[in-house]
């Protein structure tokens, strides 16, 4: 059993279904991680196009402050509630955004699973993101955490939901990219 990564499936993949308590340990853990590798590598090697088919068409992204998180409040510093939503974040990035030139470049904790289920499995990674400047200045730009749905969607895992909360109530610059 598979799942394949980083590019949408095709209309009808024709693969069997998938179910998560089937797979070894070991598997379950090979697909998550991989899963969080392709995020963060478009992320990191700014092939921000590719970003959006890496979540389901419906999806939550949110990034919050740790201090909003703590008190269940709604407010996030990004939300998308779709794909659509996603690729017009990209849009906007490459056409109309005005910032610095940065690279990130995150360092991402092995995933633990806090909940499985046949079609679907909720994980918790920490992070962290270096951001360096064309000054050529590296610096800590962000910690936090990684909450996630991750669901099976066309013989692939993707996620529905992203939660990335970070550690700190304030951010130096504008937050741009996806953390």
């Amino acid at each position: 059993m598979s799942l394949r990564h980083a590019r949408p499936p095709p209309a009808a993949s024709g693969l069997p279904p998938v179910n998560l308590l089937q797979l070894p340990a070991y598997a379950l853990q090979h697909e998550i991680d991989a899963l969080q590798t392709a995020y963060v590598r478009t992320i990191d090697d700014d092939a921000l196009e590719e970003w959006p088919a890496l979540f389901t068409e419906r999806c939550d992204y949110r990034v919050v402050a740790q201090e909003n998180a703590a008190r269940d409040l709604p407010l996030a510093t990004i939300r998308c509630d779709s794909r659509g939503m996603l690729t017009d974040r990209v849009v906007s990035l490459r056409h109309a955004n005005i910032f610095e030139a940065h690279q990130y470049r995150h360092l991402v904790c092995s995933a633990a699973v806090r909940e499985l289920a046949a079609d679907r499995v909720r994980v918790r990674s920490n992070y962290v993101v270096f951001r360096t400047r064309t000054n050529g200045a590296s610096e800590v730009f962000s910690t936090g955490r990684y909450d996630d749905l991750m669901v099976v969607e066309g013989g692939r895992l993707l996620f529905r939901e992203k939660i990335v909360t970070f550690d700190t109530n304030r951010i130096d610059s504008l937050l741009v990219t996806p953390l």
